[in-house]
C-alpha cells in the first residue's frame, strides 16, 4: 500500500512516523508543507474525511495559543485555508494520506499496525 506523510521535516512526530514506516519494510514519501503546500482542495478532503478543520488544526500547538483571538475563530472553509495558508505549522502532524484515500493525523503505531495490516 502506498503511503504519503505530509508534515514537517524537523518535526520530531514526523521523523518517528518515518522511521517506524521504514523499519517496517511500507514505502513511503514525505512531503515538508512548508516547502511544497498542500493545495487547498486537497485540504479540504482532508478537513471533511477527518470530521471538521478541527480535528486537522492542531489547536494546542504553540502557533495556534501564539495567534491573536481574533484568528481564532474562522467561519468557513475560506477562512481556514487563509489561517492554514499564513501558518502552515498548524496542520497536525504528520498527516498519512493512504491508497484507499484515507488520512490519518498524529502517529500511532497501533492505528499505523492496523491501518496498514501489519500484525
Amino acid at each position: 500500500m502506498a503511503v504519503k506523510l505530509y508534515g514537517l521535516a524537523k518535526c520530531s512526530t514526523c521523523m518517528k512516523a518515518r522511521a517506524w514506516l521504514d523499519a517496517n519494510g511500507i514505502t513511503h514519501v514525505f512531503q515538508d508543507y512548508r516547502d511544497a503546500p498542500v493545495d487547498s482542495g486537497t485540504l479540504k478532503v482532508w478537513a471533511e474525511s477527518l470530521g471538521g478543520w478541527e480535528k486537522l488544526v492542531n489547536r494546542a500547538s504553540l502557533t495556534w495559543r501564539n495567534l491573536d483571538d481574533g484568528l481564532k475563530t474562522p467561519g468557513s472553509a475560506k477562512e481556514w485555508l487563509s489561517l492554514i495558508a499564513q501558518f502552515p505549522a498548524l496542520i497536525r502532524r504528520p498527516v498519512t494520506a493512504y491508497a484507499d484515500h484515507s488520512v490519518t493525523v498524529g502517529f500511532s503505531e497501533k492505528r499505523y499496525a492496523e491501518k496498514l495490516g501489519i500484525a
